[in-house]
């Protein structure tokens, strides 16, 4: 076999498309993978241009880019450029891939192509892009699930460590209250119990001065118990979470006055309680909050001021702010002391002698944290104390 006869052979039976395009576009020669591949019948393609085999849609950018191709030809591999799509002779397109080999013969320019269909390589992609898109996506769904299993279990860690805390708390505050009550309770209940017998003891004898007296030490005795015991419940329910702030409109000046008035009669004959008043009338606050807030630093103020001190209460009110100052001439703070002052149990150096819980300040504290407030504390020992409350309403 001559070359000649080997190049037909190459021609007629390659498994790839080969055209053979004149200068202007027409197609001059094409073997059978060809004809096959665009549905063409023998030669039925010769003659025409090249454009017959593109879609309709792409024809004019087609003929611009061989026009180019013309004028500067050069040869162009498999699966270089661009997408390109082929137009079989019943209307369906297809991808396929191109390569260009321009050469001349007696002064005339041709171009042979080398044409492929790549459909199946184009569908393995998309099932490939489709099978990876769903991978992940089903990444995306299982790092979703791992961040949501993540995050709950940081949840129940928080969750765990506040729990743990609260029984610490608990159980400190279990062994404190035992320490204290074995420490305050015995004090009050001794006291009833002599008073009690020394009672019945004066009133045979008709002495009623005597008399008098032990039953106010009872009556005493009991109010430090009950105070004590309501200390305690107040700390269990905001503790709990079952305390609330539930603003609601009243008049502060009118719950300052019943306020005093009540404290007045707990206070010392010697001890005067003076308040005043400015602003509005009118608060939307929580109501319960405010007066246990006041009853407990005007009850310390009592608690700790000689006989004869005054204890002075001024209220100021705006539209946005209630300010509160609780002032009295006790037996004041030390600097040291001050910045426990708010802490559950904590007792004052210079206050040991003077019977209490230790939770009184801390409860109030709770109370305007609730109310989104803020209250501070100015004191120096033996000239007395003031606390000053801002509460927002």
């Amino acid at each position: 076999m001559d070359t000649l006869e080997g190049l037909n052979a190459v021609f007629l039976y390659a498994t790839e498309g080969i055209l053979v395009v004149n200068d202007t576009g027409q197609i001059i020669q094409i073997n059978p993978s060809a004809e096959k591949l665009f549905g063409y019948l023998k030669d039925e393609l010769l003659g025409q241009t090249i454009e017959v085999l593109i879609p309709k849609h792409l024809t004019s950018a087609h003929e611009m880019y061989r026009h180019n191709y013309s004028k500067h030809p050069h040869a162009r591999s498999m699966g270089e450029g661009k997408e390109l799509f082929g137009l079989k002779k019943d209307g369906i397109t297809f991808p396929l891939e191109i390569s260009l080999s321009p050469y001349t013969f007696k002064e005339k320019k041709y171009v042979v192509a080398f044409v492929i269909d790549i459909t199946r390589r184009k569908q393995a992609e998309e099932k490939l892009k489709i099978y990876s898109s769903e991978l992940e996506q089903q990444v995306r769904n299982r790092t979703l699930i791992l961040e949501e299993a993540i995050e709950e279990l940081e949840k129940t860690k928080k969750d765990l460590h506040q729990a743990l805390d609260k029984e610490r708390d608990l159980n400190e505050l279990k062994s404190r209250f035992v320490s204290m009550a074995s420490h305050e309770f015995r004090t009050p209940l001794t006291t009833m119990l002599s008073s009690l017998s020394l009672v019945d003891i004066y009133n045979q004898k008709g002495d009623v001065a005597n008399h008098n007296k032990h039953v106010n030490k009872i009556k005493n005795a009991i109010t430090n118990l009950t105070d004590i015991l309501n200390d305690f419940l107040s700390l269990s329910k905001i503790e709990e979470g079952k305390v609330e702030n539930k603003p609601e409109v009243f008049n502060f000046k009118t719950l300052l006055h019943e306020i005093v008035t009540d404290m007045s009669l707990v206070a010392s004959r010697q001890q005067n309680i003076v308040s005043s008043y400015e602003g509005l009338e009118e608060v939307n606050l929580d109501k319960k909050l405010v007066k246990n807030i006041l009853f407990n630093l005007i009850s310390n103020a009592i608690k700790f001021s000689p006989d004869g001190g005054e204890i002075n209460i001024a209220v100021n009110t705006e539209a946005k702010w209630l300010s509160i100052q609780v002032k009295d001439e006790g037996i004041g703070i030390s600097v040291s002391d001050q910045k426990h002052l708010f802490e559950r149990f904590f007792r004052g150096d210079n206050a040991t002698h003077i019977q209490g819980t230790g939770l009184g300040l801390n409860i109030v504290a709770r109370y305007v944290e609730l109310m989104r407030g803020s209250i501070t504390v100015n004191s120096e020992e033996n000239k007395g104390t003031l606390f000053l409350l801002k509460i927002p309403q």
